[in-house]
């Protein structure tokens, strides 16, 4: 007889309305800024500044909405102006525009172009610039606009793709990141310097199977990069005339987070020339490195982990903490403390590389402040569920890294297998974290358990792991998940015939794909889902346009059937549930619908849901509540 589901106080809106997530924060003179999401006014995002007496100010009202669409995915769309105002992207028609400090807001670029992973330096705003010509070839430049307004002005053009233009101190040199098709950024980049005054360019770090990422000037001499030639995300330093880059503290452990959005900032440079740096595997530790030494000491703090986007004031770090009870919060960290005692004396030193502190964190002071929040948004913690990391059993010796939701609900124990359901990240070079996620909590307080896969091919766990999906998406992806589902059997969590799959965008893929191939599951749910190859390298955004040779093959007919939902939809058995936005530029809305329509042939019970003024991601709350309450319902029918 199957266990019943349980009464929860977490309704659909909670869940909706919790997704006013802050991001992309910067400190400068004891003020902070950051932007804020709006799932109740149409899912825009504006931009706070709270000031150094403390009195904060919404900069952008209804209708401005700071978002950037360069690759699609977007970026960092603002950077503070000397003046304590802002540049920003507006979201509808990619201008830049400027925000003065008493909220006046005037246009500084005309319409046609768009630009991200902004920096203003004197008068003038440094930037990516993506042009989109009517029927011809997407093309990026670094480029420079006048805080005045008018024209960008070309300063580095020529390859595919452009990320973090910085600026010497001197103002002489100017370093970037760049890279060219069929790459992807985590596949291999280059590190180049190109001087300003006769555009003599050369390569610092990088290549073809080296991701370089994050350059930040120390002085006219050195630079700090991120490059995983160890075969992890770690921290060098290199001369920008060229040599070899050094290590600063080699770990196997990543410091940066993949680059899907332009602009993320994974470390920042303290007023003491010590980094405040991220490092972890899955979830980022918030630390402090000398550089000198390689010291890494960490800081004590709340949080379970910390987004990649950093800045520094001073001694206070600023950035994005969050837990599985705490909601992403923009964060102020004094580091004043943190040197730990004994550390003037060479014999007391740690090794380099390794951490201070007997527990992994030095316990000296330093206030920890949380500059934001949607504490009264967050349910009582007696209905969240507490993550734990596991390693799942893959196929031969792999190891599956996953963290298992069990069941939470202050009036129920679990007492047998209860129902599961196994999320797949999308990407898929991404990765699950134990961030806060009412979505889990949702579940979890009704009897539905929740177990997170970050399969082969996730971030966080080293190069290795994420390159095992080479030539392998739609099928160790699937394996992965499918051993998830035999693990949460096997180990007395689930009911081995109450085990459902969802996932969106390439997490999408991967459910149809299990579905497909596996009886394992009672129903999947997709989220704007990839269907078919050959359909989306047609139709998808310049960005990943190159990215299935990387992760499938070269077009092939043959090898696409082999590999595609769509082609496999015959082995289909469970009922599916499928949610698309109408307005997707990244996976059209005909890879659902096509699969939908191969479903609906077959007989098996399949439901679409196509959303008008949505794009890839649900942004808008009404959106969220209405698509988690259609899956709730899934769920209840495919489980009891």
């Amino acid at each position: 007889m199957p266990a019943a589901l349980w009464l929860s106080p977490i309704s659909t809106s909670d869940v909706a309305r919790a997704a006013a997530r802050p991001g992309w924060p910067v400190a400068s003179g004891g003020a902070a800024w950051w932007t804020e999401d709006r799932p109740e006014e149409g899912g825009r995002t504006t931009i706070v500044r709270l000031a150094a007496d403390g009195s904060r100010t919404e900069l952008l009202p209804p209708p401005w909405n700071a978002r950037t669409r360069v690759h699609e995915y977007g970026g960092r769309p603002y950077a503070v102006t000397p003046d304590g105002g802002v540049v920003f992207t507006q979201l509808t028609d990619q201008r830049l525009y400027a925000c003065d400090p008493s909220g006046e807001i005037r246009p500084l670029t005309p319409e046609g172009d768009r630009y991200a992973d902004l920096a203003v330096r004197d008068d003038r705003v440094w930037c990516v610039r993506e042009r989109h010509p009517g029927g011809g070839k997407v093309s990026r430049a670094i480029v420079t606009v006048p805080l005045a307004g008018g024209d960008a002005a070309e300063q580095v053009a020529g390859h595919d793709f452009y990320a973090s233009p910085t600026l010497s101190p001197d103002g002489l040199l100017l370093a970037y990141v760049c890279w060219n098709h069929p790459r992807m950024p985590w596949h291999g980049t280059e590190l180049r310097v190109t001087r300003l005054s006769d555009g003599e360019t050369w390569t610092v770090a990088g290549g073809h199977a080296e991701s370089v990422l994050a350059p930040r000037w120390r002085d006219d001499g050195c630079l700090y990069l991120i490059s995983d030639r160890s075969g992890w995300w770690n921290l060098y330093t290199a001369d920008p005339r060229g040599g070899a880059p050094k290590p600063l503290c080699p770990r196997e452990e990543e410091f940066a987070w993949p680059p899907w959005h332009l602009g993320g900032l994974p470390y920042a440079i303290l007023g003491d020339g010590r980094l405040a740096v991220l490092h972890g595997r899955g979830d980022l530790r918030l630390g402090v490195l000398d550089p000198r030494t390689g010291i890494l000491t960490d800081l004590p703090d709340p949080y379970t982990g910390w987004e990649p986007t950093l800045a520094a004031d001073g001694t206070s770090i600023i950035g994005i903490g969050y837990g599985p009870t705490t909601p992403a919060s923009v964060t102020r960290v004094d580091t004043t403390a943190t040197e730990p005692p004994g550390t003037d004396d060479p014999a007391g030193r740690s090794v380099p590389g390794e951490t201070t502190g007997a527990a992994g964190a030095w316990s000296g002071g330093g206030g920890v402040e949380a500059l934001s929040g949607d504490d009264d948004r967050v349910p009582d913690p007696a209905y969240l569920p507490t993550p734990r990391p596991v390693t799942l059993p893959g196929d031969g010796d792999r190891e599956v890294h996953a963290f298992l939701y069990p069941p939470a609900h202050p009036d129920h124990a679990v007492d047998g297998p209860r129902p599961y359901v196994i999320f797949v990240h999308g990407g898929p070079t991404w990765h699950a974290t134990t961030a806060l996620d009412l979505t889990k909590a949702f579940l979890t307080s009704r009897g539905i358990g929740v177990l997170d896969v970050n399969y082969a091919g996730s971030t966080g766990y080293g190069r290795a792991y994420r390159e095992l999906l080479k030539g392998r998406w739609g099928l160790i992806d699937v394996a992965d998940v499918v051993a998830a589902a035999r693990w949460l059997a096997a180990e007395g969590h689930a009911d081995p015939g109450r085990i459902a799959v969802r996932g969106g965008s390439a997490g999408g893929w991967t459910v149809m794909a299990a579905c497909c191939r596996s009886g394992a599951f009672a129903g999947g749910v997709s989220y704007y889902g990839v269907s078919a190859l050959a359909p989306l390298n047609a139709h998808t955004h310049d960005f990943e346009s190159r990215y299935v040779e990387w992760l499938v093959g070269p077009e092939d007919p043959r090898l696409y059937a082999e590999r595609e939902p769509l082609a496999l939809a015959g082995g289909v058995s469970c009922p599916m549930l499928l949610l698309q936005g109408l307005d997707d530029p990244v996976v059209p809305s005909e890879q659902s619908a096509a699969f939908a329509e191969a479903l609906a042939e077959r007989g098996i019970p399949c439901t679409y849901l196509a959303f008008d003024g949505e794009a890839h991601g649900f942004r808008r709350a009404e959106t969220r509540s209405t698509a988690l309450a259609a899956e709730f319902a899934f769920y209840q029918q495919v489980f009891l």
